[in-house]
């Protein structure tokens, strides 16, 4: 993997065929376009090139002969400057707010402990094999989910222009919702946080602190109204049937989080890399500084209780079993492009199946940390309202923007740890819309290395200008129910089909044995017959259940918080079709107009790997690494 290594093999390569190029099948590259649409170049000119004939020392070489050195002298692509930075990219984008604010209420709502055996089957079965096949994928093939498709299966590169789509649409929403919490963190910096009494000029007649004895059902806290009404001004519109201008504020905020993401990513991993060691680890000191905060408040023993006390008999029920599926593959995060991207910047012999193992357990402890941090807090409001926790605690973007804010209201140093909460929001945010964003990033500059691999820092402007632009709508005053729209039928009905696609495209088409072999190149032995199974036949199925069930029930996945009007539900299967579309619409493109030949001669140019790609291994012709 040694890049001196791959240009000095190279030269000395070409110096010693001088006498007999012509005889090369692979020697005049310009009649060889595969080589550059498929290349994972970072584009820039870090090696030598031959020297010019116009050098009165260099050797006068015949044009096929140069042409040759010019061929096999590919540029070397960018890797990680460190292994930690990419296992904090990892670890970065997987351990996202979902753990925060998903997984508690997960975990209680569907038996508490007992939830924990469901969770750890499917992480075993189901996502893990999963997250080891994205991540071998991309450091083996060196490039994002556009170009891999020719060396796998090229009829299905469909699939990386609907994660492409599907990356937009996240963008969309997910860094409105950073914006939320930028939002609350300038609001923290004052003597007495805005969202502890009812005397501000958005509080209502109904607004009461949680802490009176009068407080009621009917009486809305000052941190509901805060967020409600100061923050969105929801009650300035009508859901999606009039969603209201944009509200400056929350756009200004949202604009910052575009800032920092496109100075974050426009270098590439050598900026991201370093960026990483802030926004990955910075959430893991916040979350203990708050767990050991949060056991030390009275009532967190009763909280902790009730969420990790069993309830076998919640196991009969098959929501559970779902749930726990849905949870594990959406925290890990198969099938948005962002392993393939991220392992793509891997050396070729790096252990990619230990850094599987690593990083996913540390994404599930994570989340499992979380629900401490979150009931133990949830046991000290049911303590101070002297009600029941289950009366206390709201799932999604409720728990930490209201019910969390209001019990840092109630504690001593309140303005401290409202800061602190909400920059670990900003860092476990900012993390995930990298890797969304980076996957995107990759795919494209890899598979147009000419157009926009050159130009990458203004392709990202270009780019987050366009999303952020797209997102405007969620800033108005009826954005937040854009943004729960936007998360269920953007990414979350048509990733699950995309996954299942591409894991059907590489253990079935490409083939097991195929794959387990280019692991074999990597590590040096073959996966074991477990990981051989689970991707032939558990994976697949894992992926399928999933899709089958949220589809049954994709209007209990939009929740009963906000009002969707009828077309809203037309609307919404038209984005999920507008990504899912991108697979069939493809497959039918290379079949009928991108292939030669008979029916059978299309059919296996469609679905067989391209072999024109050449080699991916190092120091075989047609290596990038």
């Amino acid at each position: 993997m040694e890049h001196s290594g791959s240009v000095n093999n190279s030269s000395e390569f070409g110096a010693s065929t001088a006498g007999r190029s012509t005889a090369m099948p692979w020697t005049n590259n310009k009649e060889s376009p595969n080589n550059e649409d498929d290349s994972n170049e970072d584009d820039g000119d870090t090696l030598a090139t031959p020297a010019k004939v116009t050098d009165p020392l260099a050797p006068r070489l015949a044009n096929n002969e140069r042409v040759l050195v010019v061929s096999v002298t590919e540029r070397t692509r960018e890797t990680w400057g460190q292994k930690a930075e990419f296992l904090l990219a990892v670890i970065g984008f997987a351990v996202d707010l979902g753990n925060v604010w998903r997984f508690p209420y997960i975990c209680y709502q569907n038996g508490g402990g007992a939830f924990l055996v469901p969770y750890c089957l499917f992480l075993i079965f189901g996502g893990l094999p999963l997250f080891y096949m994205e991540l071998a994928l991309g450091q083996f093939h060196r490039c994002g989910c556009l170009s891999i498709w020719k060396r796998i299966c090229p009829a299905l590169k469909g699939v990386g222009y609907a994660i492409c789509l599907i990356d937009i649409y996240m963008g969309m929403y997910y860094n409105t919702i950073i914006g939320w919490a930028v939002y609350y963190l300038f609001a923290s910096f004052t003597s007495k946080l805005p969202w502890t009494s009812c005397d501000n000029p958005w509080n209502t007649d109904n607004c009461m602190p949680v802490t009176s004895e009068n407080f009621t059902e009917l009486a809305t806290s000052p941190a509901k109204e805060f967020f409600e009404r100061n923050v969105l001004e929801s009650y300035k519109g009508n859901g999606l049937d009039y969603m209201g201008p944009v509200k400056p504020t929350l756009a200004l905020c949202v604009f910052g989080v575009f800032v920092l993401v496109y100075f974050s990513l426009w270098k590439g991993v050598r900026s991201a890399g370093k960026v990483v060691w802030v926004t990955a680890l910075a959430p893991y000191v916040v979350l203990i500084i708050l767990l050991v905060r949060g056991v030390s408040l009275p009532g967190a023993d009763e909280g902790i209780k009730y969420y990790l006390t069993p309830e076998w008999h919640k196991l009969k029920n098959s929501k559970v079993w779902i749930d726990a599926a849905s949870q594990i593959f959406f925290s890990l995060g198969p099938g948005f492009g962002t392993l393939l991207a991220l392992s793509s910047y891997n050396k070729f012999n790096n252990n990619c199946y230990r850094d599987a193992l690593i990083t996913s357990t540390i994404n599930c402890l994570t989340s499992f940390l979380a629900g401490f941090v979150i009931f133990s807090v949830l046991g000290y409001m049911a303590y101070v309202q002297k009600t029941s926790i289950d009366k206390v605690g709201l799932e999604g973007p409720g728990l930490v923007f209201i019910v969390y804010p209001e019990a840092i209201a109630t504690m001593s140093g309140s303005v401290f740890w409202s800061i602190i909460f909400f920059l670990m929001l900003i860092t476990l945010g900012l993390d995930s819309t990298f890797g969304g964003l980076e996957a995107m990033i990759t795919a494209l500059c890899d598979e147009y290395p000419r157009a926009i691999g050159r130009r990458r820092e203004l392709f990202v402007l270009l780019l987050l200008v366009f999303i952020f632009l797209c997102a405007l709508p969620t800033m108005t005053y009826g954005g937040v129910v854009l943004v729960n729209f936007l998360n269920v039928y953007g990414p979350g009905l048509a990733i699950l089909f995309v996954v299942f696609v591409e894991a059907a495209g590489v253990f079935w088409f490409y083939g097991v044995d195929r794959f387990s072999s280019d692991v074999e190149q990597m590590l040096g032995s073959k996966p074991g017959l477990f990981w051989r199974i689970c991707w032939t036949y558990i994976s697949p199925v894992f992926l399928l259940t999933i899709f089958i069930f949220s589809i049954l029930g994709y209007k209990e996945m939009l929740g009963e918080e906000y009002y969707y009007p009828d077309w809203s539900y037309k609307v919404g299967w038209a984005v999920t079709c507008s990504s899912v579309l991108c697979i069939p619409m493809y497959i039918i493109y290379k079949f009928c107009f991108a292939s030669k030949g008979d029916c059978r001669q299309r059919l296996q140019e469609s679905f067989k790997p391209d072999d024109s790609c050449g080699s991916v291994v190092p120091g075989q012709q047609g290596t990038s690494v």
